[in-house]
């Protein structure tokens, strides 16, 4: 059909129906609906990870190719409980020995977060140390502002009082934000 009676007997300028879609009209939208609502999803996922890591290598690590390490249920676990945790300002810190795969399982964390669009940073801070003033200023904002900070290999950077100072710069902002870590 392609019109339908108002209901209760209704009458607008005179008439008791009004135009409509067909069932075929109506499932043609929905798909149509459907395909743009994923066409969205993917364009904000591939921006997000494009903003979200240096290396376009980390957008591939997934949680589905990492080791099932001890670690490995405590991050997945954080990417479940993430509404809970965002809300309650928890962080997650996770130390050890060189090569045990504590970047791979926070770059899993960052991608599946990204999948459900929300805006993550992974750095290191002697990359925010080393880039120019202008450069610094803006990152700054942006890690600070973002919902989830992933600090990569904390404490590598430079031991100076500009990195300290730096470092505590990034830190403090999220804490008076109220943004884990």
């Amino acid at each position: 059909p392609k019109e339908a009676f108002f209901e209760g007997g209704f009458l607008l300028g005179g008439k008791d129906r009004h135009p409509t879609d067909c069932r075929c009209q109506r499932e043609r939208k929905a798909k149509e609906a459907a395909e743009n609502e994923m066409r969205r999803h993917r364009d904000e996922v591939y921006k997000l990870k494009k903003q979200g890591f240096k290396y376009p290598e980390m957008r591939e690590w997934t949680f589905e190719n990492a080791l099932r390490t001890p670690q490995y249920d405590i991050c997945r676990d954080f990417v479940e409980r993430w509404p809970q945790i965002s809300r309650e300002n928890k962080g997650l810190l996770m130390w050890g020995d060189v090569g045990t795969g504590k970047s791979y399982l926070a770059g899993c964390i960052a991608n599946a977060l990204m999948e459900q669009e929300v805006e993550v940073y992974m750095t290191n801070m002697a990359d925010v140390i080393n880039c120019s003033f202008e450069e610094r200023e803006a990152l700054i904002r942006k890690l600070c502002n973002a919902s989830l900070l992933i600090l990569d290999d904390l404490g590598m950077e430079r031991n100076t009082s500009f990195g300290k100072e730096t470092v505590f710069q990034v830190i403090d902002g999220r804490c008076i934000r109220r943004k884990p870590l």
